[in-house]
Order: structure tokens, then C-alpha cells, then sequence
């Protein structure tokens, strides 16, 4: 959960990823699309948000962290993915476990502790260094098993897991302005960085009712992501986990502000252009455009639902009864539906015959994709 005191980062940072940005923008004859700066901004090695040495992950600002994700909050979470993932492994007749963007590794701890002599191999595919060598420290029990890899190999076959990954994935920004659609994107003004528009002939997925300006995001990084994984995955699964709506929802014309977020000090903000490198950028997940990334690239959706849903239907509320009071109310935040349980969604997508996973057994909105 990227629940949301500012903590500062290291200035030498943030300055040198500045001048780093401010160059690729020169280079790129003064302006660059939002895509671009996002990844710049998390991906840049050693210095973005994602590649820096910099506390990410945590319960209180007064760790240094930015914000906590559901697996930090409680392993009861990890402990509940892992009902899904056994009975993955039965119905695809699997082994391992390839998780995407694994954070402090507190996710791969939690499947790794349940699942057992269930796991074969389990592969963390992540690109930041810093994060490895504190999955590594993390997950040091479990060591035989490990590998971390920074690319998909040809073929794979496991269980595929990612939370909050997809929105982490740079978007590129649509602003509608006077009638005209626009693409935004980053020029420098002044040394600082300022938004500008250029026309595009690019545009949402469906039409947006009425003449008022709108902004909005398209996905086509996440969207790839989705068309390599189907390429690759030869027989198995795969479960993402993230905040974001279907496409009716996403692009509803009321939703007129985009949904990019920035992180920093567990707050909040709206200002990808401040605090470059100090903080995290998000935008919510269009589910539908990564479930038909998926079926044209010959994926099954085998389900989608609410993380409420999902965690109830594996079996959460009998794992939850067991805790004391505190443990229960951290709980209780993955499914409230003012906290984690409304807004954050899963989907499944399978390789190879389809099945019905136990995670969407009831609440299934497949239908509302």
C-alpha cells in the first residue's frame, strides 16, 4: 500500500540525477515524454528513486521509508498468496516461483516460509542492486533455492507473481486542452523542470464524453511487459497485484486529473517534477489494457477481482482469528475497502489449459473488464 514528516534524501543525489535528466532533455532537443522522465527519474542506475541505496519500504517515516506495501504491513499476506500459489502449482504442474520487483523481499520470505519443500527454485527478476543485496540479507535461510536474474529467459515455467509492480512501469501522459489532445511530457525552464505539451496523434482507448480539458495516462510499457511474459511463459500462471480499474473506470470522465502519485515520508503528493529521485512516481493500473495485452498475446484471464475477494477466498479471516487484537487490525487493512481491499485488484493470467483459481471463486469482475 502506497499509504501515504518528509524525509530528505542525499542531496548529492537527487542534484547529480537532476543534471542527468536535464542532459537527456538537452539531447533530445529540449523536450523529452513523461515515460521518459519516470524512467529516468526511478531507473537511472545508481541514482533514481529505484537504483539508489536509499530506505524505500517501511511501516513509519521515522525508518526513512517513503511507504509500506501489503506484504510489509502483515505476513498474513504473503501467508494467503501462498493458498494460491499450492494450488497453482498443482493445476499447472509447476514448481517455481518467478516474482517481479521483490522489494525488501519480505513477499518472497512469506511464500518461502509457507510453501515449503513446495518450491523448487525461486527466481527474483529486479533490476535495482540495492534492493538484491538486502533481498539477499532477507532471504538468507532460504538461500539454495534463490537465483536473481535481470532478464526473462526464453522460455519459463512457474507461478508468476508481481506486487505493485505494474505501477511502477513509466506511462505515458495524454492531456486534452482546448479540445486538442496533447502529449506531456518534461522541458527545462529556468534549471528547473516544467511541463510541455506537443500535439500527438495518440489517444485514449475508448473516448472521453464531454469538452472539458482531461488528463490521462496510457500503459504501453506495461502492456509490453504483459506481451513478454505471455511469450516466454510456456505452462503456468501468474498473479499481479496492484492498485487500479478497469477500463470504464480508468478513463470515466470525471477521473479528469490523471492518476500520477508521488510518494516521499509516508504523504503524498501530485508532483513528479519535485524531489526528483527523492521519491517514488506511481500510476494506477489500467487492468483491462493488461488483460488484452494478455489474450492477444495468447495468455487465458482466469480471473480478476478486488484483493478483498481474493485474500477472503483464500482463507484469510480463519488465519486472521488466530492473531492478537494488533495483528488483526493490520490485518483488516488488506480488505477494508476504505484501505487496501477496494482498490487494489488482482489479476490472474494462465499459460496452458485454463483452470478456475480458488482466489476468484466468489466477486470474480472479468466480466467488468
Amino acid at each position: 500500500m502506497r499509504a501515504v514528516t518528509t524525509t530528505t534524501k542525499p542531496e548529492s543525489l537527487t542534484t547529480a540525477l537532476q543534471a542527468r535528466i536535464r542532459e537527456a532533455i538537452a539531447a533530445e532537443g529540449g523536450w523529452i515524454g513523461f515515460d521518459r522522465f519516470m524512467a529516468l527519474a526511478l531507473y537511472t542506475p545508481g541514482l533514481g528513486y529505484y537504483a539508489n541505496e536509499v530506505p524505500k519500504f517501511g511501516a513509519m517515516p521515522q525508518s526513512g521509508s517513503d511507504f509500506v506495501t501489503a506484504p510489509e504491513l502483515t505476513p498474513l499476506f504473503g501467508q494467503t498468496l501462498a493458498v494460491q500459489v499450492d494450488e497453482a502449482f498443482t493445476a499447472t504442474c509447476t514448481d517455481e516461483i518467478w516474482e517481479f520487483g521483490a522489494g525488501s523481499g519480505a513477499l518472497a520470505l512469506q511464500l518461502l516460509d509457507a510453501l515449503g519443500d513446495r518450491v523448487r527454485r525461486y527466481t527474483i527478476v529486479d533490476l535495482s542492486g540495492s534492493l538484491r543485496a538486502r533481498q539477499q540479507d532477507r532471504l538468507a535461510p532460504h538461500v539454495h533455492k534463490l537465483r536473481w536474474v535481470d532478464a526473462l529467459p526464453e522460455k519459463l515455467a512457474g507461478v508468476v507473481v508481481g506486487n505493485e509492480v505494474l505501477d511502477a512501469m513509466p506511462v505515458r501522459l495524454l492531456a486534452r486542452i482546448g479540445g486538442t489532445w496533447h502529449e506531456r511530457g518534461v522541458a527545462v525552464h529556468e534549471n528547473n523542470f516544467a511541463w510541455a505539451d506537443v500535439p500527438t496523434d495518440l489517444r485514449p482507448p475508448v473516448e472521453i464524453d464531454g469538452p472539458h480539458d482531461y488528463l490521462t495516462e496510457i500503459h504501453p510499457q506495461a502492456e509490453g511487459f504483459i506481451r513478454t511474459l505471455a511469450d516466454r511463459l510456456v505452462r503456468g500462471a501468474a498473479f499481479l497485484i496492484d492498485y487500479g480499474f478497469g477500463e470504464g473506470e480508468y478513463y470515466h470522465p470525471q477521473r479528469h486529473m490523471g492518476t500520477v502519485m508521488c510518494h516521499q515520508g509516508h504523504r503524498a503528493d501530485g508532483d513528479p517534477l519535485a524531489d526528483v529521485g527523492a521519491k517514488d512516481i506511481t500510476a494506477h493500473v489500467n487492468f483491462t489494457a493488461m488483460a488484452l495485452a494478455a489474450q492477444e498475446a495468447g495468455l487465458h484471464v482466469l480471473g480478476y477481482t478486488t484483493q478483498a475477494h481474493f485474500l477472503i477466498n483464500c482463507g484469510l479471516l480463519p488465519k486472521m482469528e488466530l492473531l492478537p487484537q494488533s495483528g488483526r487490525a493490520l490485518a483488516a487493512k488488506l480488505v477494508m475497502e476504505h484501505e487496501m481491499g477496494e482498490l487494489f485488484k488482482v489479476l490472474a493470467l494462465g499459460a496452458g489449459a485454463a483452470w478456475e483459481p480458488r482466489g476468484f471463486s466468489h466477486g470474480d469482475r472479468s466480466h467488468r473488464l
